[in-house]
């Protein structure tokens, strides 16, 4: 790679945290933080809390605080570690489709009937929408089970406070991990409907955006990392999670860990058992528990110490024991 090239880069990852801002696939994308605001002040005024909305919304100690700094660290060397290491993988999911869809017809034949235009985006964007938010709870559960990938996901449960931005803290390696899982659930996805359909393969989409996604953003996704309890009704926390059950998930009880680990539906939750509603718990503290959250303080400690951990986990089980 020249120099030329390694500069293009590096400022297409330094402006790639404000593109969010203006991405209507991204949670960050301002009208959806607009409608999170509103939904905050329904909260703020529903709740009948003393003192100003903004104080209560913008307080100095969550978005300017040491868990937030790191927040903002992340971001942006997450930003960096996706242009020159992820970046470049991602066509593998167009390969896999193309795969995907040659391998189909050796298997089961040709489909008598295919799908219509209209059939194809309607189905493609529901199947799409639920596989990925499975694969994601699935995923998201074996990071809480199996200790190596725990010691990453710990960073992002490390955070005592929570800003919208709490949402990219993560280490670089679950950003693989993620990114692997999406992928193949994408390219696996779309070569089936490749297999079932002549037509274009595409999302039904409004502003750019899923129009399943969509709404999710708008009602409230961005305050799923913050401290505005926003809650659903009970039999609606059964399909959905609402935004206080996913900070019930970022409790630092332990009992609290595995539980609500769905990204927008709460069915996965429902099923496999690890769903908590809003009204099974009162109040929450985030974080991993005072006595481990001094080794996630920094942007360093939180880059370091899952790499650190695990070399404390290998000699403890010895050199004549299976890891």
């Amino acid at each position: 790679m020249s120099l030329s090239e390694v500069y293009a880069k590096l400022i297409e990852a330094v402006t790639l945290p404000f593109n969010n801002l203006t991405d209507p696939e991204d949670r960050l994308f301002i009208p959806y933080l607009l409608s999170s605001l509103a939904l905050a002040f329904f909260v703020y005024y529903r709740s009948k809390i003393k003192g100003s909305f903004w104080r209560y919304v913008f307080p100095k100690d969550v978005w300017l605080g040491r868990s937030a700094m790191v927040d903002y660290g992340l971001i942006f060397f997450n930003a960096v570690f996706k242009v020159f290491f992820i970046g470049p993988y991602l066509l593998f999911g167009i390969y896999l489709s193309y795969h995907v869809e040659l391998l189909l017809p050796e298997v089961f034949g040709y489909p008598n009937v295919a799908l219509t235009a209209t059939q194809t985006i309607i189905l493609y964007t529901i199947v799409l929408t639920v596989a990925l938010d499975l694969s994601i709870y699935l995923i998201h559960r074996l990071m809480h089970v199996i200790p190596i990938f725990w010691e990453f996901h710990k960073v992002h449960h490390a955070a005592t406070t929570m800003t919208p931005f709490t949402k990219y803290r993560s280490h670089p390696i679950e950003l693989i991990l993620i990114t692997v899982t999406v992928t193949l659930t994408m390219g696996v996805v779309t070569g089936v409907f490749q297999y079932l359909s002549p037509h274009p393969i595409k999302e039904a989409t409004l502003i750019g955006a899923n129009v399943l996604s969509l709404g999710f953003m708008v009602f409230g996704s961005n305050l799923r990392h913050s401290h505005v309890q926003l809650k659903y009704f009970k039999w609606l926390e059964r399909v959905l999670l609402s935004p206080y059950q996913h900070q019930i998930h970022h409790s630092d009880n332990p009992e609290h860990y595995d539980r609500n680990l769905g990204s927008k539906l709460a069915i996965w939750d429902w099923m496999f058992g690890t769903l908590l509603r809003s009204d099974q718990v009162e109040e929450i503290r985030f974080g991993i528990g005072k006595q481990d959250e001094a080794n996630y303080s920094s942007l360093w400690k939180n880059l370091s110490t899952p790499f650190v951990n695990l070399w404390r986990m290998v000699r403890r089980i010895g050199p004549n024991k299976h890891f």
